[in-house]
């Protein structure tokens, strides 16, 4: 039996919640709330937070949500439900959503992809010494490329964290999605330059070539380049940029040539571990048969 407290205050709860624009809650978010909402509430001191938490599971539209990673349980109470994406970008502060998913809303794909790449970046790291140098890239691409692990299931989809380089939010934008909820993603041009740098992010090298191809005539090359400029990554990205460009048919020669500029002093790869490859003299690129 509810207490007749916790009956009498549920309609100022409902809609107290009803107007919040943020509906997706930790415990320690939950158990503030109650604190800061107790007296507006009408709700004696002495009831602890659990058994308000327990009485709004039960009667309202709050639902607990486990998502089972590897390494933790994360439990978030949503009112109503929440879009995969919203509960992914209520994991981390200041997260957002890349590749793949990134994809999807920008109407890169035919696919819905059923999993939702989180991006969390790292803190400021200081670059490794020795510099570039064709046989280590050649060592890189033959081994299997590192992937995060840090992945839970949930209503149909895969939440995966990834821990990315450090950006400053470099290129993320901000909309929303059908529950009205704020979603951060990456922007066009940084979608187009993510994508690149790890393609198994991405659906693998033909949906990336897929995505580059319906960009064609959207994304600002111009504006692409300044930010490959600006995120500063060891490799050449800009060499498979260009390459896709070329493959992909809907770029202008301008367009091309302002990947070509930037130069071409190694040899690179396409993607990783590919058997017996072929190879681009404009871009030194090496990419797989059939493609």
């Amino acid at each position: 039996m509810p207490s007749p407290r916790l009956s009498a205050a549920k309609a100022r709860i409902v809609a107290h919640f009803r107007r919040r624009r943020r509906r997706i809650l930790s415990h320690k978010d939950l158990e503030r709330l109650v604190g800061e909402k107790r007296q507006a509430w009408r709700l004696p001191v002495s009831m602890p937070v659990r058994k308000v938490v327990a009485f709004l599971l039960g009667s309202t539209e709050l639902k607990r949500v486990a998502l089972d990673f590897p390494s933790r349980r994360e439990v978030r109470y949503c009112w109503g439900d929440a879009s995969p994406y919203a509960l992914a970008l209520s994991l981390r502060p200041n997260a957002y959503l890349s590749h793949y998913t990134a994809m999807g809303f920008h109407d890169l794909t035919d696919q819905i992809p059923r999993v939702v790449y989180l991006n969390a970046e790292q803190r400021p790291k200081s670059l490794s010494p020795g510099g570039l140098q064709q046989e280590r890239i050649d060592t890189a691409f033959k081994r299997k490329p590192r992937r995060s692990s840090n992945v839970a299931s949930h209503g149909g989809f895969r939440i995966c964290i990834l821990n990315g380089k450090h950006t400053g939010g470099m290129g993320v934008a901000a909309i929303r999605d059908e529950q009205g909820s704020p979603i951060r993603l990456t922007g066009l041009e940084r979608t187009l330059i993510d994508i690149v740098v790890r393609p198994f992010y991405a659906g693998g090298v033909f949906e990336v070539l897929e995505a580059y191809r319906r960009a064609g005539g959207s994304a600002d090359v111009a504006g692409l380049v300044r930010m490959l400029r600006r995120l500063d990554h060891v490799y050449p990205y800009h060499q498979a940029m260009g390459f896709y460009m070329e493959k992909a048919g809907t770029y202008t020669s301008r367009e091309l040539s302002m990947l070509g500029t930037l130069g071409a002093e190694y040899d690179f790869y396409l993607t990783y571990q590919m058997s017996r490859p072929l190879y681009s003299r404009r871009w030194r690129l090496f990419f797989p048969k059939g493609f």
